[in-house]
């Protein structure tokens, strides 16, 4: 799939450097258009028969997400013991919902081809692919009825820090400072860092992007929120924010250089009704999950 996004490189090159970010994001034009193939899975009704046909022939018409979608059903990560062979037998291994998040994810993902200066966009697929299996242990860990909804689960990890992407479109030259700040700076906090150098972070930027593509409230909540899942504006975006919170103090960076600490209080656990005491054994299954990430991606 090819997307023109001239439009949007061209704007970034004429104000890099000057551009007020806050003012930026609201220049819509300047924001890249998510992809067709994703607005028409992300409207989909996968309770009807109908429904279900649109994905199949929308993801087989595709054959990047085809290869990846089928990939994923025959990787490690799911420890399936059958093998699929087209997407219909990967989306019966995997389940609907999960086959049109993950879709979704990928057609995202494909807005950029290439770096924008020092941004790599499949730096950040690794990543929030990572977090996005790597939340599994967590939400299995979790009480059954305070589990968010399968269908947002691995969408909501996908897509969290779509900031950097945004970033990267309104003003190159301060997301090349940040990403060399974040590489001299290793081992503090990103969001920190971000805070000095831009005037609207990442999940600021990323949840206006997100209002732009007119996703569900739900899913803006968590991008916006899942670097400060307290804040009082969380609510909407709850349990999945502080899911994704907790899932990335887990895991190493992987991809994207994005610190965020690494020790997970016993109030957080607790906020996730997890007993603090089963932590060391989500924190190796998170990991786990995460490297097999790694291993699939690297082996598309």
């Amino acid at each position: 799939m090819t997307v023109d996004n001239s439009h949007n490189l061209d704007f970034t090159q004429e104000v890099s450097g000057s551009v007020d970010l806050r003012q930026g994001i609201r220049h819509l034009d300047s924001l890249p258009a998510m992809p067709v193939i994703a607005q028409k899975l992300m409207s989909l009704d996968l309770n009807s028969d109908e429904g279900e046909q649109q994905m199949m022939l929308l993801i087989s018409q595709d054959p990047l997400i085809s290869a990846k979608i089928i990939g994923l059903s025959n990787s490690p990560l799911l420890g399936l013991s059958h093998k699929a062979s087209s997407v219909k037998e990967a989306a019966m291994l995997l389940g609907l919902n999960r086959v049109k998040s993950v879709a979704t994810g990928i057609a995202v993902m494909s807005l950029v081809s290439k770096s924008i200066g020092r941004f790599d966009p499949q730096e950040l697929w690794l990543h929030n692919l990572s977090v996005a299996f790597a939340m599994l242990p967590v939400v299995r860990a979790m009480p059954f009825k305070s589990r968010p909804q399968d269908d947002l689960i691995f969408l909501a990890g996908m897509l969290h820090d779509i900031g950097f992407l945004a970033l990267a479109h309104l003003d190159v030259q301060r997301s090349d400072d940040l990403h060399t700040r974040i590489a001299i700076e290793p081992d503090r906090p990103s969001i920190e860092i971000e805070r000095e150098l831009l005037a609207a972070t990442h999940d600021e930027l990323g949840a206006e992007l997100a209002k732009y593509w007119n996703l569900p409230e739900e899913l803006v909540a968590v991008i916006r929120y899942h670097h400060s899942p307290d804040a009082p504006e969380a609510a909407a975006g709850l349990p999945l924010a502080r899911i994704i919170h907790v899932t990335e103090k887990l895991i190493p960076p992987m991809g994207l250089r994005e610190f965020v600490g690494n020790q997970v209080t016993d109030e957080e656990w607790a906020a996730l009704g997890i007993d603090p005491d089963k932590a060391d054994e989500v924190a190796a299954q998170a990991a786990e999950q995460a490297e097999q990430a790694i291993q699939f991606v690297s082996s598309l």
